[in-house]
Formats: C-alpha cells, sequence, structure tokens
C-alpha cells in the first residue's frame, strides 16, 4: 500500500537560465512579471512542489543582470529588481512595476502591507453579511439581536491590485513529494512569489494558474441545481419530496443529505457524540443501495455529509475492516482515531471507510469541516489534506473528480467545489455574498457554493427569498439550504404564490443554462479565465469599475447585477446602481436596451433582476418547454442572441463526467451573427465527437431587443420550414427551427436586415405604473407627459414632486 497514486502532475523545476542565486537567496524569474523570491541563511532551498506551488518551468523571460558590490539590479520588460543580496529587508529588496502602461512606476519593498482587491475566506460560517458572530453565539444560535458581533470576515490576499503588484508567500506551506505525501520543506527561510504585471489582471491570472494548477474540469450534473436541507428525511420522505419537484417540474441534479443519513442519537455515550458516523441510520434508511439507485434514476446525484473529527468507533459498521487495517485488535474497540498527518491512516480512511459506501452508489462527499487546523505535523492543515486527497481519490470508479468542502488557502481552486459555510439569514449576508464570490477570482477559486436562502437565524422574508435564490441562479454553483428548523425549509410551495412564482421559474432558468455554464466550465480549464469576473478585470483602468464590487461578468456573454436591498414599498421594485461598459446591451428578460459607458440605476420588481446581454452576445440553454430534470446534452435547444453588432459563440460539449480529460472528447459547435447586406445567424455543423450529442436537435433562436422581421432558414442549403414569432412585450423574435441532423449546418438569413428595436417607453412606464402603489391621478400624470413628451419629458417630471424611488425608475427608462 501507498499513496503514489495521489500524485499531482507537477513541474516544479525551473530552467537553470532563469535563476540568479547566490549563497543564501535565489531569485528566479519566472516571467518578466513573476518573480520567486527565497532567502535561506543556511542556503537550502526548495525544488519540490508545495501545497500551493505545482509548476515552475516556465519559458525563460528575457531579463538583464546588473551587479556591483553594493546591489544586485535585474530588468525585465515588466519590473526592475534591487536587492542588497542580505536577508530581505525593506531597505535591502525593492521591486519597480513599469511595465503597467502609462503613469506606472510605483514601488513595493519588502514588508509593505499588502494592498489588493483581496481573495476569499476560509468560510462563512456564522457570518451576518461580512460580520462574523461572536462563536458563543455561533453555536448557540442565538438571533442577531442577542449576540454580540466579533468582528470582520477575515478575507485573505489575492494576487490582483490597484497598484499593479502583489505577493504570495509559500514559505510555511508543506512540500508535495514524489510517494505522493506531504513534507515539512527544506530549510525555513522565505519563499515568496512576486506577481508584478500592473492592470494585466487577466494575463497574471492566468500565470496563477500556471503556476498553481488549472482550474479542473467539473462533472455537468454540478451546474444543476442542488438540494441540502439539515432535516431528518427518512428514505420515503426524501422521495416523497424528489416526487413532489418532479410533479412542480422543478429540476434539481444533486442530493445533498445533511449529517442525518448515519446514525446520531443512537451512540453509547462511552464512544462520544454521533457528529462523526460512517453507518447508515437503517431506521431511516433501510435500503441506502436501492435508495441511492432510486436517485440516479431521478436524474440526481448524491453527495453525503462527513465530519471527520472523532475517527472511527467501534459501534460502526466497518470499525472491524479498519481496525483491522490499522492494526487494532476489533474486540478491543479501540477507535481509530482521526489522523491527517499518518500516510497509513489516511489510505484506509479513504480506501476501507468511503469506497465502500461509494460502491453503493455515495457520488461524493461533503467534508464538512469539524476538525481544527491542526495536526501531528507542526503547519500541516487537516482541511487542506481532506480536500486534497478526497479530490485525487474520488475518480476511482472512473467519474471526474468532485469534493465539496471549505477553502484551505492558496491553491484550494484544484479542489472544487467549495462550501462557504453556515451564514445568517439576513439581507446584509446576501449583500455581501457577490462581493465575496468576485473577490475568489483573485485568488483563482472560481467556483463558491453557498447556502442560498441563508442557513440559520434570522427571520422569514419571502422578498429575500426571492431575491437570493435569483442571485443563486447567477453564481458558480446553485444551493438552496437551510438548517435544522421545522420552518426553515427552501421548498418553493412554502412561500407565498409570488416568491413561489419566482423560485420555480429561476431554478428551471438555471437548469436550462447548462449548456452556458458547461462551456464556462470548459472555458475556465482550457483559457484560464473563471466564470465569475469582477467588472475591473475588463476595464482596469476605469473608476467606475472599482465602484461596484457586487456586479460581475458572468461568463462571457453575460453582466450580472444582482438586487441585494428590499423593494421601495411605493414603487413595487428595488434598485442596483450598475457600471454599464461601453456599447449596447439588453435586459435578458425584458429586452430592453441600454447604451453603455455609464452608470445607471437599474429597478426590478421582484420578478426579475438585471441581467444584461452584451453587443453581439450569443447564450446557448437548453429549452425548457419540454421539462426534462436531466443536465445531459439537450436534443431541444434555445439560444438568445443580441444581434447589435457580430458576435461568436462556440458550444462546448462531452460526455460530461469523463475521468480524463483529452482534446478528443469534445465536440464544438460554433453558433455566428454577422451583419452586412443581409443579417444571418448560423448553427454550424457539430464538429469532433459527436457521439456524445444527440443526432439531432431542435433550436429555438430568440433574437432579444429586435423589431419583428421576416426571414428564410436552410440547413446545408435547403429551405426548412419554421414557425417564427414575435413578443412586443420583450421586443423578441423567436425562430424555431424544427430537429435537424448535428452534421448540418443552419441559417437564419434575414435579407432587409434584422434592426434594433426602440425602446417602447410608454408600454414600459405603463408597465411600471400599474404595479406602483400611489395615487391613480399621479399615475395618469406621469404617463400623460411620457407619451407626449418621450425622454424630453424629464424636466417635467422633476416639477412633480415626485419621490426619488418614483423619479428614477422612471428615470431608467426615458434614459435607457
Amino acid at each position: 500500500m501507498g499513496m503514489e497514486e495521489y500524485k499531482l502532475e507537477a513541474h516544479p523545476v525551473s530552467k537553470k537560465e532563469a535563476i540568479i542565486q547566490g549563497d543564501c537567496y535565489r531569485i528566479t524569474m519566472l516571467t518578466s512579471a513573476l518573480v520567486r523570491l527565497e532567502y535561506n541563511s543556511e542556503g537550502v532551498f526548495e525544488d519540490r512542489a508545495t501545497q500551493s506551488v505545482l509548476n515552475r518551468d516556465f519559458p525563460v523571460p528575457e531579463f538583464k543582470v546588473v551587479e556591483d558590490e553594493e546591489e544586485l539590479v535585474i530588468y525585465t520588460d515588466s519590473l526592475e529588481i534591487h536587492y542588497n543580496r542580505k536577508p530581505f529587508a525593506a531597505n535591502g529588496l525593492s521591486i519597480k512595476v513599469v511595465g503597467g502602461g502609462s503613469g506606472w512606476g510605483r514601488n513595493w519593498n519588502y514588508g509593505d502591507e499588502p494592498s489588493d482587491l483581496l481573495g476569499t475566506a476560509r468560510t462563512l460560517d456564522g457570518c451576518d453579511g461580512a460580520m462574523k458572530l461572536s462563536d458563543d453565539a455561533y453555536l448557540k444560535g442565538d438571533t442577531p439581536m442577542n449576540e454580540k458581533y466579533s468582528g470582520k470576515v477575515k478575507m485573505e490576499h489575492g494576487i490582483i491590485s490597484r497598484k499593479g503588484f502583489a505577493v504570495v508567500d509559500d514559505s510555511h506551506s508543506m512540500a508535495l513529494t514524489e510517494d505522493g505525501w506531504v513534507s515539512p520543506r527544506q530549510g525555513d527561510g522565505e519563499d515568496l512569489y512576486f506577481f508584478g504585471y500592473g492592470h494585466r489582471y487577466l494575463e497574471s491570472l492566468k500565470d496563477f494558474y500556471y503556476l498553481c494548477g488549472k482550474q479542473p474540469l467539473l462533472p455537468r450534473y454540478a451546474f444543476g441545481n442542488w438540494w441540502s436541507r439539515y432535516h431528518r428525511y427518512t428514505e420515503e420522505e426524501y422521495k416523497e419530496l424528489v416526487e413532489r419537484f418532479e410533479d412542480e417540474k422543478l429540476p434539481f441534479s444533486v442530493a445533498v443529505v445533511d449529517m442525518d443519513w448515519h446514525i446520531v442519537d443512537d451512540v453509547d455515550p462511552k464512544y462520544g457524540s454521533g457528529w462523526t458516523g460512517y453507518t447508515w441510520n437503517k431506521n431511516f434508511f433501510p435500503d441506502p443501495k436501492g435508495f441511492m439507485s432510486w436517485l440516479h434514476e431521478h436524474n440526481m446525484k448524491i453527495t453525503l455529509n462527513v465530519h471527520p473529527a472523532d475517527g472511527i468507533r467501534a459501534y460502526e459498521e466497518l470499525y472491524p475492516r479498519v481496525a483491522e487495517k490499522m492494526g487494532i485488535d476489533p474486540e478491543s474497540e479501540i477507535a481509530v482515531q482521526f489522523d491527517p498527518a499518518d500516510p497509513h491512516f489516511m489510505e484506509v480512511y479513504l480506501k476501507d471507510l468511503h469506497h465502500p459506501l461509494e460502491e453503493e452508489g455515495v457520488d461524493f462527499w461533503w467534508l464538512d469541516w469539524q476538525q481544527g487546523t491542526v495536526t501531528k505535523v507542526p503547519g500541516l492543515d487537516p482541511l487542506w489534506m481532506l480536500n486534497h486527497y478526497h479530490y485525487l481519490d474520488s475518480s476511482w470508479k472512473g467519474n471526474r473528480p468532485l469534493t465539496f468542502s471549505r477553502y484551505a488557502g492558496v491553491g484550494s481552486h484544484r479542489y472544487p467545489v467549495g462550501f462557504s459555510g453556515d451564514s445568517v439569514i439576513s439581507w446584509e449576508s446576501l449583500q455581501f455574498q457577490p462581493y465575496f464570490t468576485n473577490t475568489a477570482s483573485n485568488v483563482g477559486y472560481g467556483w463558491w457554493s453557498h447556502d442560498i436562502g441563508g442557513h440559520m437565524m434570522g427571520i422569514r422574508d419571502d422578498e429575500l427569498m426571492a431575491r437570493w435564490v435569483e442571485y443563486g441562479v447567477f453564481s458558480p454553483i446553485n444551493r438552496l439550504h437551510s438548517t435544522d428548523n421545522p420552518f426553515n425549509g427552501k421548498e418553493p410551495w412554502k412561500f407565498d404564490k409570488i416568491t413561489q412564482g419566482v423560485m420555480e421559474d429561476y431554478l428551471r432558468l438555471r437548469h436550462g443554462m447548462v449548456p452556458y455554464l458547461y462551456t464556462m466550465n470548459h472555458r475556465a480549464n482550457y483559457d484560464d479565465l473563471p466564470l465569475i469576473q469582477p467588472m475591473y478585470y475588463l476595464e482596469p483602468d476605469r473608476e467606475e469599475a472599482y465602484q461596484v464590487p457586487n456586479e460581475y461578468y458572468f461568463g462571457s456573454e453575460l453582466l450580472v447585477s444582482p438586487i441585494t436591498e428590499k423593494q421601495d414599498p411605493e414603487v413595487r421594485a428595488a434598485k442596483v446602481t450598475t457600471w454599464l461598459p461601453e456599447g449596447m446591451w439588453v435586459d435578458f428578460f425584458t429586452g430592453m436596451v441600454y447604451q453603455g459607458g455609464r452608470m445607471i440605476d437599474l429597478w426590478r420588481g421582484v420578478e426579475d433582476m438585471p441581467v444584461l446581454m452584451k453587443a453581439g452576445a450569443i447564450v446557448p440553454m437548453k429549452d425548457m418547454a419540454d421539462y426534462d430534470s436531466s443536465t445531459d446534452n439537450p436534443k431541444a435547444m434555445e439560444v438568445r442572441v443580441f444581434p447589435a453588432e457580430d458576435g461568436t459563440f462556440t458550444l462546448w460539449e462531452d460526455q460530461g463526467d469523463t475521468p480524463v480529460d483529452k482534446e478528443e472528447n469534445w465536440v464544438a459547435t460554433q453558433l455566428t451573427f454577422t451583419g452586412g447586406e443581409e443579417d444571418t445567424f448560423t448553427i454550424g455543423k457539430a464538429l469532433g465527437n459527436v457521439s456524445v450529442i444527440p443526432e439531432s436537435r431542435s433550436w429555438k433562436v430568440v433574437f432579444m431587443g429586435v423589431e419583428k422581421a421576416c426571414c428564410k432558414v436552410t440547413a446545408d442549403g435547403e429551405e426548412v420550414a419554421v414557425k417564427v414569432s414575435y413578443n412586443k412585450a420583450i421586443a423578441a423574435l423567436t425562430v424555431e427551427v424544427p430537429e435537424t441532423a448535428v452534421g448540418k449546418e443552419i441559417v437564419i438569413t434575414f435579407a432587409d436586415g434584422i434592426s434594433l428595436a426602440e425602446n417602447d417607453l410608454a408600454g414600459r412606464c405603463y408597465a411600471m405604473l400599474d404595479k406602483a402603489q400611489i395615487p391613480y391621478n399621479l399615475k395618469s400624470a406621469i404617463q400623460a407627459v411620457v407619451e407626449k413628451m418621450g425622454k424630453d419629458g424629464i424636466g417635467t417630471l422633476a416639477t412633480m414632486n415626485l419621490s426619488p424611488a418614483l423619479m428614477g425608475a422612471v428615470l431608467e427608462l426615458l434614459t435607457a
């Protein structure tokens, strides 16, 4: 037995030509903007991979070294490094960033306080927004009114900084050994990575991913909806719930079963608590294997919650097997201690404790960290050990690896998916989560999963739940969850009719978006571009991009500005201040067209959230008209297009759960809108491994924000009869192409062109005023001004003493 099979592919040795070395220091020029800085008083340096860093074999960049008695100076096209060859100190080591664009020339001196745009945090356990509850309040479950805050969430640092530089300290991470284990580092000196990319944020991130490892591909099912609840389900009750979801046409792809799947209360006190457990509670689940097979038949994967801190006690069904492997006489009933610092224990823990449960049907594990931060080896984090080895082990059955756990430091992006912990149910928590998720990309961490709707405490607020689900659908992983409280379920039918409708529509939309999300999964792995990108990634020199911390790009085509505050009771809508970059934008839901290059307040009723498609955007989805809970590559497709300019999108698909990724696994379908004498939309022939997709597909192409137009459709040059419809309310033209072989090229041609629609100011204003809780006469007066004067009526409206909210909602329409 050994851990060799748990080795990560790594290339940790830098090329000799990139190294400048003295007796006690070593400087490695990884790129012209990325430098490794090491100092060790004994001249001992680490050439193995570490918990954070895997690859240092970058191509040697161009650099120049000038050295005299006083200092060593290194020049690249991005940096100017000054070092006195002594122990690192503020007056002896400095780096100037010179390659970040106009106005650059900023200096970093060793020891400077970090000044970056932050990364992420280990957990949001007990957090009410950005504030963390005291330990006593969190453990007792006190309401926020009765507890004391202990401070803000401590965000770790990232590699993105407005100053143009950031530092990752890898001095204390363990080394990865050739036998698949971890080892203390050689020497006890400093090991720093200086990122000096200026405002070339995406370039910095790409090199970070090479240094620390790529974001791995997630299995396709992970992008559907996850159902989770801390509740004592029985097998019968869980099946009834899934069947209710199916009856209500609410798709879920992952069943998260919390800790009561195993024996909890019936544990003899002599063994300790039942918090840790590995034996199914047969009173609740009499046929575990049958139950999990049933879930699989209903298009759901299953993950079980595990708290490993208390080890394996004698009452567990698997105790005799595990004890013998650990050299313990099972008759002694001596507990097998949880010891992640022991490689023999970790191998037995995985293969003899978890594999049997996986053989029964468990697809992956929810590692609900409760085992502290220390092990027998100083500096070795048990959470990192669990994430690392569970993730690498999880593909042993021939599926794509996946685990579900908290963040354990730089490099944790290699072990998706992230579980952010137990947050308080509050508007403050919802307001914090988009920002928290956005900044996680600054340290490469792309796949956070939050407790959508909040976990604990708080009060019932149906509007809050609706907004949280809206955000969840446009977050990396959408997982509804709640604590063990009979009133705190997240089933849509538990809420008022409006909220129920919002939840149902958005949950269906999430499954519809799987083709788009899975393509972004491919993009994240192949192109090193995370799904979530803060606005400053693409406009680093625009001040406005830093003023909207909750706004983000959701993949390559969409911009999302979630609403995280209560609606105005008069207007029956809530606002969010949004930065629209230059160009044209159209609302994904309403068809409203906006001119970019400005800040704007967007107002939305509880049914909608601001999701905008850029000019030329193409968003492929599954057509949910014929309900199907599967996340497999769909037979019926829907594509939304904003034809404000030329655009192209490559839809990437594969089998969805292959253990080893190869280019030959994939099939690509190119979708293209081209303007000119004729406007055309082309669905290209599927190229590649077409065996993984249906032989034929139907296509519903929805052109957003356009006037009604006539078109002709051909498949490989032969005309095809199609259904064309127009929805004036959202300015959407839909062309429905019947089932066609995927090997044919489909072309939709608008001989007379397709024109963007003028926003229907009067109609949209009427719809807004119709819901507003204001006097009828005032509604009529406002409507009359808009109908008569249009955008020129702003001055007149300003004299009508409208409330700020009402005036703001009207102004959004008139200034779009």
